[in-house]
C-alpha cells in the first residue's frame, strides 16, 4: 500500500500494531515524552510530506493526556505537509457528555470534535459511539464502526445454547442496539428501566421482559464502574435467568469495576479490544475480549483506496 503511514499513539500501541500487521506495513516512527512540567513532546520520525496518515489512539487510561497527545500528532502531521490525517479513535473520549441535560453542563463531546478539528484531522475513524449524533458534531467526515458483527459472531461460537437467549440492555437508551441484535440472531429482547439519582449510582430497576428459564446476554456499548450491569445480573436471576453474560464495546473498568466483576454472577463478560484489557484480563478471569483490530484495518485499507465502508457495518472482515 503506498503513501500509507499508520502512527500509534501511547494509548494502545497493542492494537495499532495489529492493525499495520494486518495491512501488511511498518509502524510509523514517532517519539512521545513529557517534560519535567508534564507537556506533551511529539516527534514525527519520518517524513509524511504527501501521505495519507491514519493515527491510532484510543480515549482511555489517562484521557485528558491522550487526547492531547493525540491533537499534537494531528497538528504535526498536518504542518509537515501531510495529505490528509484520519484519526483511528477506537474508544471516543467524553462520548458520554453528549447533550446539556442540566442547566450549565457542557457538551464536552462537541467541544473535543472542535479541538480535533482545528488540530488538523481530516477524517474520523471510531466504534460504538455512546450517542450516534456525535457524528453530526463534525463537519469532517465520520465513519463509526459497529462491534455488533464481532459480537453476533463470538455469541454464535461460544453459547452453546444462544437460540434459547434473551437480549437484554441495562437501560432504554440501548434499547435499538440490543433490537439489532436480537432481530438477527431472531431471538427475544428485553429492557431494564433504570433511574439515576446522580452519575455512577443507580436508584432503582424494573425489567421490562421475560427471560424466565433463558440465558440472558447483557449487551451495552460501555461498562465504567460496573454498578448497572451487576445490578442489572442480579435483577435477571431473580427474574429467573439460567445465565447471565454481559457483553460490551469499550469496558473502561474504573474505581471497584473489578471486584465488583468477581463478585457478581456472570458467567462471562466479554469487552472488545477498543481499549487495552491484558490487565484487567489477569485481575478477572471472567472478562474474555474480543479482537476487533481486522475492522479498523479494514476501514484503513477502505478509506486510504476510496471504497465503501458500509460492509464493515453488518459483516466481519475475514
Amino acid at each position: 500500500m503506498p503513501n500509507i503511514k499508520v502512527f500509534s499513539g501511547t494509548s494502545h500501541p497493542d492494537l495499532a500494531q495489529r492493525i499495520v500487521d494486518r495491512l501488511g506495513i511498518d509502524i510509523g516512527k514517532v517519539v512521545t515524552k513529557k517534560f519535567s512540567n508534564l507537556e506533551t513532546c511529539v516527534e514525527i520520525g519520518e517524513s509524511v510530506r504527501g501521505e495519507d496518515v491514519y493515527i491510532v489512539q484510543s480515549g482511555s487510561g489517562e484521557v485528558n493526556d491522550n487526547l492531547m497527545e493525540l491533537l499534537i500528532m494531528i497538528n504535526a502531521c498536518k504542518i509537515a505537509s501531510a495529505s490528509r490525517v484520519t484519526a483511528v479513535i477506537p474508544c471516543f473520549p467524553y462520548a458520554r457528555q453528549d447533550k446539556k441535560d442540566k442547566s450549565r453542563a457542557p457538551i464536552s463531546a462537541k467541544l473535543v470534535a472542535n479541538m480535533l478539528s482545528v488540530a488538523g484531522a481530516d477524517h474520523i475513524i471510531t466504534m460504538d459511539l455512546h450517542a450516534s449524533q456525535i457524528q453530526g458534531f463534525f463537519d469532517i467526515p465520520v465513519d463509526n464502526l459497529f462491534a455488533e458483527p464481532a459480537v453476533l459472531k463470538w455469541i454464535k461460537e461460544n453459547i452453546v445454547e444462544w437460540r434459547n437467549s434473551i437480549i437484554v440492555s441495562p437501560d432504554a437508551g440501548g434499547a435499538k442496539r440490543v433490537t439489532s441484535i436480537a432481530d438477527r440472531l431472531n431471538v427475544e429482547f428485553a429492557l431494564i428501566h433504570k433511574e439515576r439519582k446522580k452519575a455512577n449510582e443507580v436508584a432503582s430497576m424494573v425489567l421490562v421482559g421475560d427471560v424466565k428459564d433463558r440465558v440472558a446476554i447483557l449487551v451495552d456499548d460501555m461498562a465504567d464502574t460496573c454498578g448497572t450491569i451487576c445490578h442489572a445480573a442480579e435483577k435477571l436471576l431473580e427474574a429467573g435467568a439460567t445465565k447471565v453474560y454481559a457483553i460490551l464495546t469499550h469496558g473502561i473498568f474504573s474505581g471497584p469495576a473489578i471486584s465488583r466483576i468477581n463478585n457478581a454472577c456472570f458467567e462471562a463478560v466479554v469487552v472488545t479490544n477498543t481499549i487495552p484489557q491484558d490487565g484487567h484480563m489477569k485481575d478477572c478471569p471472567k472478562i474474555q475480549c474480543i479482537d476487533v483490530s481486522m475492522m479498523f484495518a479494514e476501514a484503513v485499507r477502505r478509506t486510504h483506496n476510496g471504497e465503501s465502508v458500509s460492509y464493515l457495518f453488518s459483516n466481519v472482515p475475514y
